[in-house]
């Protein structure tokens, strides 16, 4: 039997803290001007005091589980995407196993830092498709203000906290129209290592280091490397841009935001954007998008929703999903 993956819940959770441009114009050589004009962020949530990775997966994972009408003992797997883990080990999604109550099957962490969620979606849908699996909780979560390095403004102001998360279901039927995931594309470029990457780690430094980034060459290969991997989506689909009903891309720039949304030939009112409010909240940011335009309504049964991403490695990926 042939199994697909259907998406039957979601949830997010952002922390009650919000640190605005202003406020970070107070102890830094920048302004709420300057912020916006280069990145279209206002503002970003921050994880308060012992509020930890797991938190923010559990609290979106709980969510998602609701709105799917799922017992956290029905997961057979439990995938968080982040970069941010709680520990060096275990992993943050057994952490999250424990705290849910998921009593069978496997949990694990996936890291591709800004395409993280991607990256597990794929996995869990390889997993659903292989049979291995028949409900999974798939999760994007980070606490990126815990590896910032504050007193530098070229990095610092771009980064928030949060999580979201994606129920799937194994399901066997066919036929026009299809609903779920359509198909999944990743790649990496271990050769630009180190255009974005963290100066730490237990085997090198032993601490946990900060965020070091060439923005410029990002920028420049995001532009590049997103639009092939989402011709790629649609071909391997044989669909056009004129297809889909939203693009919702992975929340690092609102100027890569834009020029994605005009390569497809989208209206900005069919790009779900968050980054104004979220900034960029790495592997969670997808999830987050997808929770909040579901929740108001403009996600529906039936539309066809493309997902891309490009996180430091440089790894980057698209998904195309039948909501």
């Amino acid at each position: 039997m042939t199994f697909r993956s259907l998406i039957v819940g979601c949830g997010s959770y952002l922390p009650r803290r919000v640190l605005t441009n202003d406020e970070l114009a107070q102890r830094l050589d920048t302004s709420d001007e300057w912020i916006v004009q280069r990145t279209g962020i206002r503002q970003r949530h921050i994880a308060a005091e012992g509020e930890f990775c797991s938190d923010l997966a559990r609290q979106a994972g709980q969510r998602a589980l609701a709105a799917a009408g799922i017992d956290a003992n029905q997961l057979d797997l439990l995938i968080v995407a982040t970069t941010t883990p709680d520990n060096t080990f275990p992993s943050t999604a057994t952490k999250v196993q424990g705290q849910i109550g998921m009593t069978k099957g496997c949990a694990f962490d996936v890291q591709a830092v800004c395409s993280g969620f991607v990256y597990a979606l794929a996995v869990a849908d390889n997993f659903i498709k292989a049979g291995q699996a028949k409900t999974a909780l798939v999760i994007g979560a980070e606490t990126f203000s815990r590896i910032l390095d504050w007193n530098d403004r070229g990095t610092c102001v771009l980064f928030g906290d949060g999580a979201g998360a994606l129920v799937l279901r194994a399901t066997s039927e066919t036929g026009p129209g299809q609903r779920g995931i359509l198909s999944t594309h990743l790649h990496s470029d271990g050769r630009d290592y180190e255009m974005l990457y963290v100066n730490g780690g237990p085997s090198s430094t032993q601490t946990t280091g900060a965020v070091v980034m060439d923005g410029r060459e990002v920028f420049r290969n995001a532009v590049i490397r997103l639009a092939e991997a989402v011709d790629e989506a649609l071909a391997a689909n044989r669909m056009t841009a004129s297809d889909v009903d939203w693009l919702v891309p992975h929340q690092a720039n609102r100027r890569i935001i834009d020029s994605m949304g005009r390569k497809l030939g989208l209206s900005a009112e069919k790009v779900v954007v968050t980054i104004e409010r979220h900034a960029n909240t790495s592997a969670a940011s997808i999830p987050l998008a997808l929770a909040e335009a579901v929740a108001d309504g403009r996600i529906r049964e039936g539309h066809l929703i493309l997902m891309e991403a490009m996180g430091g490695g440089l790894t980057w990926g698209a998904s195309l999903v039948r909501w």
